[in-house]
């Protein structure tokens, strides 16, 4: 009787990709904008390419950041001029307005685009 606990080395092993079908090269894997790539920076930057401009208000409501990190977040966009803001008085109260820069526009375009190509196959691309 054959000795079940071995394995047969005449089969391939099924559990282990066959690595004649994996490429060889090793793969470069995008870049990820460090500053584009947190969460909360990622929400802002996707809600403001999608309006003129937007109130602090807004941003507060739209992502259910506490003023304190909204408030950290948009200035690392600020200082990194993906986002300009405006601060001005309308009836005697401070309304601090944000827009997303060209750069900032550039800058998640090409983070979108490095994630595509790092998820590639995942998502069917």
């Amino acid at each position: 009787m054959p000795d079940s606990s071995k394995p047969d080395s005449s089969k391939p092993d099924s559990s282990k990709p066959d690595s004649s079908k994996l490429d060889s090269s090793p793969a470069e894997l995008p870049e990820l904008n460090p500053v584009v790539h947190g969460r909360l920076r990622l929400a802002l930057l996707s809600l403001l390419s999608g309006v003129e401009e937007a109130e602090f208000i807004w941003l507060r409501t739209k992502t259910e950041a506490t003023d304190g990190n909204l408030g950290a977040q948009l200035l690392k966009l600020e200082e990194a001029g993906y986002v300009a803001v405006e601060e001005k008085f309308v009836s005697r109260k401070p309304q601090t307005l944000y827009r997303i820069t060209e750069t900032g526009r550039q800058a998640l375009t090409e983070y979108v685009q490095a994630l595509r190509r790092l998820l590639g196959p995942a998502i069917g691309g």
